[in-house]
């Protein structure tokens, strides 16, 4: 059993059964092997003496490419809850994005993430519904010092599979703000309400800082994105958990990819978000034309074995794995990483 394997079985022993499943949605859905179809070309004799892992993404630097997921509800896991993954990010060198849905206070979120000495995390927005109650959370997450908003896109309805314990909330949403409904209400309920082209274009006239926008799969989704003031996209299919049957974001990533750098003037930021699960998943994204990924559910793995310890494991883990990953192959900086580090392999295809 790998390590990250030995983690997760951990923290299914660690959590409640229905806690797990809650958890465990969206696994098997083709994710991890659409990564596996690769194959990486190894370059030995390389000079990897100043070999490195550092990234500057919306002006902070970062000592790796790896960025924890936004996740609700992160007491559900540990005690330690979204403040033991922000300061375990910090601490690490990295980033959080801290949920719509976060169970603890964005001041203490803040706090933990001052703690670990690193930037100030970045906030993710689910529309709430109306201008008015969206422009009122966007407002307190940039008072509360927020440097950057993921406006996901992707989920604007939920399905409930998880009754939350009494303690359990999302603290910083106003009390009628909802947003996980059954099927049968889709159209006449919060989908009627979900947030439009000139909804996004609004939200840039009043986000003060980067604005990224997370859950586009198609390469003409991203473009109008940028071309309606984004920073960057965030390809991603919300780890497989809202639309049954949805491709996977690594295999929307190449088209994306190259519509956007076919841009004229600077490059809107790509980012890959679902299915990572190693260094070597990490080290693909990059070649495909990620800048960075978003990790996920093995963070939360890390945090129901051992709270903030655990979360600074798993990406530790994960870092150690894309340094030797880029060793044998070759590269010394992230910047070196491309296609040509790939080879086709069973249903691979390398984009063109």
């Amino acid at each position: 059993m790998d390590v990250l394997a030995g983690i997760r079985a951990i923290a299914k022993e660690n959590l409640r059964e229905d806690v797990w499943h809650y958890l465990s949605e969206g696994e098997g859905t083709g994710h991890e092997q659409a990564f596996a179809d690769f194959r990486l070309v190894p370059r030995p004799l390389r000079d990897l003496g100043a070999g490195h892992t550092r990234r500057t993404l919306v002006g902070q630097s970062l000592d790796h490419p790896i960025i924890l997921a936004p996740v609700a509800y992160q007491r559900l896991f540990h005690r330690d809850g979204e403040a033991g993954s922000a300061i375990a990010a910090s601490a690490q060198g990295g980033q959080a994005v801290i949920s719509t849905l976060a169970s603890q206070s964005f001041s203490e979120i803040f706090e933990a993430a001052r703690q670990g000495g690193g930037h100030a995390p970045w906030f993710q927005l689910y529309w709430q519904g109306g201008r008015d109650k969206t422009l009122r959370l966007l407002e307190r997450a940039q008072a509360a010092g927020f440097s950057t908003l993921v406006f996901t896109v992707d989920a604007p309805i939920k399905r409930a599979s998880l009754r939350l314990p009494s303690e359990i909330a999302a603290v910083n949403l106003e009390p009628d703000a909802a947003h996980e409904t059954t099927p049968t209400r889709a159209f006449d309920g919060f989908l009627a309400q979900a947030p439009t082209w000139t909804d996004l274009s609004w939200l840039r006239q009043r986000c003060q800082g980067a604005l990224l926008i997370k859950g586009l799969m198609h390469p003409d989704d991203a473009q109008r994105a940028v071309e309606a003031g984004c920073d960057g996209v965030i390809v991603s299919s919300h780890g497989g958990r809202v639309l049954p049957g949805c491709a996977t974001s690594l295999k929307a990533l190449p088209a994306i990819t190259r519509r956007l750098k076919a841009r004229p003037g600077n490059k809107p930021l790509i980012l890959l978000d679902s299915g990572i699960r190693s260094g070597r998943d990490i080290f693909i994204a990059l070649a495909l034309g990620a800048s960075a990924v978003l990790l996920g559910r093995p963070y939360l793995w890390g945090l129901a074995m051992d709270g903030a310890m655990g979360v600074a494991r798993v990406i530790r883990l994960l870092r150690d794995e894309l340094e030797m990953t880029m060793a044998l192959t070759g590269c010394a900086s992230l910047d070196a990483i491309g296609p040509h580090c790939l080879a086709e392999g069973g249903s691979a295809r390398l984009p063109s």
